[in-house]
């Protein structure tokens, strides 16, 4: 199987952290829904251009986009629209870094989908790499609490873990459903077939969450168009990112490539300690670090 997924997944991670960077200061101006919105309203347009440069450039097939593949892209892109509102909301409860780590439990939830939805299988590593990032989450959990017993036992039921705990779920059904559409797709041609995935997914979310934004948040949707000079780099950084995540994860099991994905953590803690100045602690760093551990521990066979 090609290696090519390797960097795009390395470049991707890379990108995204750009584009969180940019929505997290655009937060206060267009709001949670509204800093979503920019990543799909502003990137569907750099998505169609790609595809469209595709089918005029290269003699690529374009494969037959049956029923199963819209149903599924629209459950991928739903998952997808509700965790990058839970995304953007947790940079209000803890720190931009942290935040984000707890985003990152996707890569343990995409390897339990892909069992369940993709009859993947998981080896020994993968499972220990599972319960150290699980205790890395936890870590990060306690980390501005006392370390108590009952800190401990109730650590999972605290709405920043809650809030991020989801938020890596519907990460991990949108990963599994972008690659099981993708699949569905059949063919040899894994750049169209990623390139057509993307572009039906930010076409839907697009329309969805304009429609929601026009008929509860007239204001916020108004915002969005007003602060297109920076609106717009969140939506070409997040459809460049998207095209490698997409592209990566047809060739690659969506689980390894979300795995190898979490090098954005360290793109993350430069941008927290050098852009926004924040300080992250000890416990932070462990759990962080526990978190990257396990990952590394489940993409080694």
């Amino acid at each position: 199987m090609t290696l090519i997924w390797i960097p795009l997944t390395i470049i991707a991670a890379f990108l995204q952290n750009v584009r969180s960077m940019l929505q997290k200061q655009l937060k206060d101006q267009l709001g949670t829904v509204g800093a979503a919105f920019v990543r799909f309203g502003y990137g569907f347009p750099f998505a169609l251009l790609y595809l469209l440069g595709l089918t005029l450039f290269t003699k690529l097939p374009i494969p037959y986009l049956n029923i199963s593949f819209f149903a599924i892209v629209m459950i991928g892109g739903l998952a997808q629209i509700i965790g990058t509102t839970l995304l953007v909301s947790l940079f209000d409860k803890r720190n931009f870094a942290v935040g984000t780590t707890y985003s990152k439990t996707e890569t343990v939830q995409a390897a339990i989908f892909g069992i369940i939805f993709l009859g993947e299988t998981i080896s020994v590593n993968a499972a220990l790499g599972i319960m150290i990032s699980l205790f890395g989450v936890i870590s990060i959990s306690l980390a501005r609490n006392p370390l108590t017993i009952i800190t401990v036992a109730t650590s999972w039921t605290k709405r920043s873990a809650l809030i991020g705990l989801a938020s890596g779920a519907s990460f991990g059904i949108a990963a599994v459903s972008y690659r099981a559409a993708s699949l569905s797709l059949g063919g040899e041609g894994f750049i169209i077939q990623a390139s057509i995935t993307l572009a039906s997914a930010l076409v839907f979310q697009t329309i969805v969450m304009g429609l929601y934004m026009a008929l509860r948040e007239k204001k916020e949707l108004r915002a969005c168009f007003v602060s297109w000079k920076t609106s717009i780099w969140v939506g070409l950084a997040g459809a460049l990112a998207s095209i490698g995540w997409f592209t990566a994860m047809t060739i690659q099991q969506a689980a390894l490539v979300r795995a190898l994905g979490q090098i954005e953590l360290v793109f993350t803690i430069a941008t927290a300690t050098l852009i926004f100045k924040e300080r992250i602690n000890k416990m932070e760093f462990i759990g962080i670090f526990l978190i990257l551990a396990g990952i590394i521990i489940l993409i080694l066979k």
